[in-house]
């Protein structure tokens, strides 16, 4: 068993406000005996197009991901940051999750395959988010201490195809830091979590940023955790704060042996894979 704390964030377009924020919770977690932690989607920023642009950095270099490191390893936390905008190669971004070790070494990276393009009945009213992200293309399973952690990011929850390909992949745990808006939050948050969890009998811990920000938006919050069963073990519903749970993956060792649904299905998922 692992303990594993989720962060729920009000981020803003500042990165440095953003992060001394993060840095006072994530010492209350490492308090707590965390050894995973989970950060929402845009905790280091969060704003519009040009503050994405002002902050972008190549993966595995730049002050921002440096300060993450070294975070990470003076706590002696794995740490996902939930998404960060990442300059790519040909000068694209992407909305990219970090998991770092407690070392403060960059295991695993994650774009974000799913752009949240829709139209929603709150204040901001038109969400764009291909105009300023170019979207990833593979699925992305990787081994930790404390189990395969398949990763995903906030939109990807309404695409259970995906979570059945990190399942397919042998993901224990899965990862959902999130933006989630307060209005389809309300309708669908909780209920998107918890049938992730019982199509794919792994664990979900899912980080959420909470309450209003720049440009009319707001948030939902309810960062929770799911057992493979469904059931909700831990959640913050509002304000900004942290919770942590114990993670046991042979409760979910023993739903899989129970209910065998991988072996059951008719159905073969499909290996994401589009990267050029």
């Amino acid at each position: 068993m692992a303990k594993v704390g989720v962060v729920q964030m009000n981020s803003g377009p500042d990165p440095e406000v953003n992060l001394a924020q993060l840095e006072k919770k994530l010492k209350g977690l490492q308090l707590q005996g965390a050894k995973l932690v989970v950060t929402p989607e845009n905790c280091l920023v969060f704003g519009a197009r040009q503050d994405y642009e002002r902050h972008a950095e190549p993966l595995g270099n730049g002050p921002l991901q440096s300060q993450l490191a070294a975070i990470s390893k003076q706590l002696g936390i794995w740490l996902l940051i939930g998404s960060m905008p990442i300059r790519r190669d040909d000068g694209a971004m992407s909305t990219t999750a970090l998991l770092f070790d407690d070392q403060g070494v960059l295991q695993a990276h994650y774009d974000k395959l799913h752009m949240f393009d829709v139209e929603v009945a709150d204040s901001h009213h038109s969400y764009r988010e291909s105009d300023t992200f170019r979207p990833g293309g593979a699925v992305q399973v990787v081994k930790t201490p404390f189990g395969n952690i398949g990763l995903s990011i906030c939109y990807d929850v309404r695409f259970p195809q995906l979570y059945s390909a990190l399942r397919a992949q042998g993901a224990e745990i899965i990862v959902v830091p999130a933006a989630f808006t307060k209005v389809t939050g309300k309708a669908h948050w909780d209920i998107l979590l918890r049938a992730r969890a019982i199509e794919t009998q792994c664990w979900i811990v899912a980080a959420a940023q909470w309450g209003e920000h720049n440009q009319g938006r707001e948030t939902w919050g309810h960062s929770m955790i799911v057992d493979p069963w469904g059931q909700v073990v831990a959640c913050q519903e509002q304000g900004t704060g942290v919770v942590a749970a114990e993670i046991d993956l042979s409760l979910s060792e023993q739903i899989r042996t129970n209910m065998p649904l991988l072996q059951h299905t008719r159905f073969r998922v499909q290996q994401c894979n589009t990267e050029e």
